[in-house]
């Protein structure tokens, strides 16, 4: 996200993020996605996310972003068109509770703006990890509109030479 809190610009572009990671931001994105076993996404996050992984299997951390289960949660969508991927429709928060009381290791976000403010006004996320870019927007798409007063927790906030900070909260 931006410093102003924008995950993308207002038309949804993305070009201002930073992909120049140092070594010790892809080790905290890697300890984040071994830590995971199951990925939650939006529809419209996943058109591009599913099929962009698995056509780059040698980039770092697609195989285990690849090999782990995929719940795509839409209402539009009745049969998952990716192998690795199953669709939720039901109820978000019913269908959230019943992944979270699974067995098993934590369950990672990778969004789609509405969906993860959905999430966030729902109180269904325990822990954020916000990676920060050194970029100011003005405006653009914010996981943050319209959701109430959430208190949390810093657990730990660490800089990295590429500019992009991680702050790590956990709802209180």
């Amino acid at each position: 996200m931006s410093v102003d809190g924008f995950i993308a610009g207002p038309d949804g572009n993305m070009e201002w993020m930073q992909w120049n990671w140092d070594d010790q931001l892809k080790g905290y994105v890697r300890q984040l996605t071994e830590s995971m076993d199951c990925i939650i996404l939006g529809r419209k996050l996943a058109e591009g996310f599913i099929p962009y992984w698995s056509s780059h299997p040698d980039d770092e951390g697609a195989e285990n972003i690849n090999k782990t289960r995929k719940v795509v949660f839409s209402k539009t969508l009745k049969k998952s068109p990716w192998e690795t991927a199953t669709i939720a429709s039901g109820d978000l928060v019913d269908e959230i509770t019943k992944l979270k009381n699974q067995s098993g290791k934590d369950i990672i976000v990778y969004g789609g703006a509405n969906f993860v403010t959905n999430l966030i006004k729902h109180k269904l996320i325990d822990e954020f990890h916000f990676l920060v870019n050194p970029t100011l927007l003005g405006s653009g798409m914010s996981i943050f509109k319209a959701i109430p007063q959430s208190n949390l927790k810093l657990k730990k906030a660490m800089g990295f030479e590429c500019g992009i900070s991680v702050l790590n909260y956990e709802l209180v």
